[in-house]
Parts: structure tokens; C-alpha cells; sequence
């Protein structure tokens, strides 16, 4: 079943694509086509954002792309049994648009907030606390490769039972090999925070790819322990940002609201 709050976003785009399914600009590369009907990389990032839409693992983007098609599939059907024209349907479909609309305006608005440096440094100090938090540190152990290649080959072969310590000793090119390939606890916020970030999603001793200043490194953990995170403004800066930005969301919604009310007085409530 698809998610309520993703299926807002798919119907916004069901609207769009629609629009849009004449356009076969350079730009645009189509992710899915149903029936004529065509979803493009282009409006998908204009719904989800570039930013989200960049940080999808694989797996998640081709999940939103099916639920698309899924939807798009279950609308057309509708559609061809003419249940679009039903008057219950219209005004919810009238209701959603103008959802969209003010949600466009709301964030048009948004996007003019300028936050200076002081105002994001004073707020971390405020709330500092907020962002104190034990956190896992992860026991590394990795393997330095040339290429992508090779180290897809090598992976393969560990999956397929070559011992990660023999693999290590056998092919590891970088100066912890002398050291069996220990990085020592490695902690989020240290200069090694890539190998943290794919660690934290790993399964004890299960190795997995990273690439990090152009060298290829099959990795592992080996022993984790719960450390405590002293937070850094640089690490929470854009998260920072967001939570002012979240905070002025009422606010500005309802400034907006009531300039646009001073200038319409034709309302009536019955």
C-alpha cells in the first residue's frame, strides 16, 4: 500500500506529468510510461527536490517510480470507467489542486527566508543539548582497491567465502595493511565519517562497498560500542536550517493568510 504522505506527492505528479507528457526536451529523461502517459527525472525532482531525490538509494527511487506507474495505472482506469466525472470525484479533485496550489504559494514564500550565519550559530548554542546524543562507534576494517572493478570481484569473492583477513593480507594496497586493515573505532563526525555512514547500515561483519578520495575500499565492522557524540555546528548546520525554517512555517503561513484576506472582502461564511 502506498503512503498517504507519498501519495500526495503522486498525485501532484499525476497532474504534472499529464501536462507535460508532450515534452521531450534534452533535458528530460523519462523514468516510466504508461500508456502514453510519461514520468520524467525533471517533474519527479520538482516534487520530491533535488536534493531528496539525489540522497534515494537505487532500490527507493525504482520503489517510487513503481508506485507511480501503479497509481498512474489505477487512474487511468478510472478514467475509462468515467468515475472522474462523477461530482463527488471532481470536487475532491478540485479540493487537491487547490491543495497543491497553496502549498506552492507557502513554500514560494519560504524559499525568500535568508537565515545569516549568527541567527544558525545562536540557535545550535541555544539548543546544543538537542544534539547531544550517544551514538554507535564502529570498529572498522577495510581492504584498499585500485578500481571499482576490481573490487566488485573481490567482494563477490568474499561473499562467496574468501576470508575477509586473507582478502585483506592478499590485495589491500593502502598503509593499514601492515595493520591487517584496522581503522580503530571510527566516530560520525571524524575525517573518516564516510566509512561511519556505511557501517551504521551494515550487519556485524558484512562487508559492502566504499569509495573515498577516488581509492575503492571493501569494508567491514567488526565490534561496535555506544560512544558519546559531542556536536559539532558544522555537522548540524543544514539541520539547523531546516528546524528555523520549520518553526517559521506557521508564522509565515499565517502573515500570508491575512494580507491575502486584507485584500479580499468578498468572503462570506453561511
Amino acid at each position: 500500500m502506498i503512503k498517504p504522505v507519498f501519495m500526495s506527492c503522486l498525485l501532484l505528479l499525476l497532474l504534472l506529468s499529464g501536462c507535460n507528457s508532450n515534452s521531450n526536451s534534452d533535458e528530460d529523461q523519462y523514468l516510466a510510461e504508461v500508456n502514453g502517459e510519461v514520468l520524467s527525472l525533471k517533474t519527479f525532482k520538482a516534487i520530491v527536490g533535488e536534493e531528496a531525490w539525489e540522497n534515494l538509494r537505487p532500490e527507493q527511487k525504482r520503489r517510487y517510480v513503481e508506485d507511480w506507474v501503479n497509481l498512474t495505472l489505477l487512474a487511468q482506469a478510472a478514467e475509462a470507467q468515467q468515475l472522474d466525472r462523477d461530482p463527488i470525484v471532481k470536487e475532491r479533485i478540485s479540493y487537491a489542486q487547490k491543495k497543491v496550489k497553496a502549498n506552492a504559494l507557502i513554500a514560494a514564500n519560504l524559499a525568500k527566508i535568508k537565515i545569516s550565519e549568527d541567527q544558525l550559530f545562536s540557535y545550535f548554542k541555544i539548543h546544543q543539548n538537542d544534539f547531544r546524543k550517544a551514538i554507535m562507534t564502529y570498529e572498522i576494517q577495510r581492504i584498499a582497491l585500485p578500481d571499482k572493478l576490481t573490487a566488485e570481484k573481490i567482494l563477490q569473492r568474499i561473499n562467496q567465502g574468501l576470508d575477509f583477513n586473507i582478502a585483506q593480507k592478499r590485495y589491500s594496497i593502502d598503509e593499514l595493511r601492515s595493520q591487517n586493515g584496522m581503522m580503530g573505532y571510527v566516530e560520525p563526525a571524524s575525517a573518516d565519517s564516510l566509512f561511519w555512514q556505511t557501517a551504521s547500515k551494515l550487519e556485524p561483519l558484512h562487508p559492502a562497498l566504499v569509495k573515498n578520495n577516488e581509492v575503492w575500499y571493501i569494508i567491514r565492522y567488526t565490534d561496535s560500542k555506544q560512544g558519546d557524540y559531542q556536536p559539532s555546528f558544522e555537522a548540524h548546520r543544514e539541520e539547523i536550517k531546516q528546524r528555523i525554517i520549520t518553526e517559521k512555517q506557521e508564522e509565515i503561513y499565517q502573515e500570508l493568510l491575512k494580507e491575502i484576506k486584507s485584500q479580499n472582502n468578498k468572503i462570506y461564511y453561511y
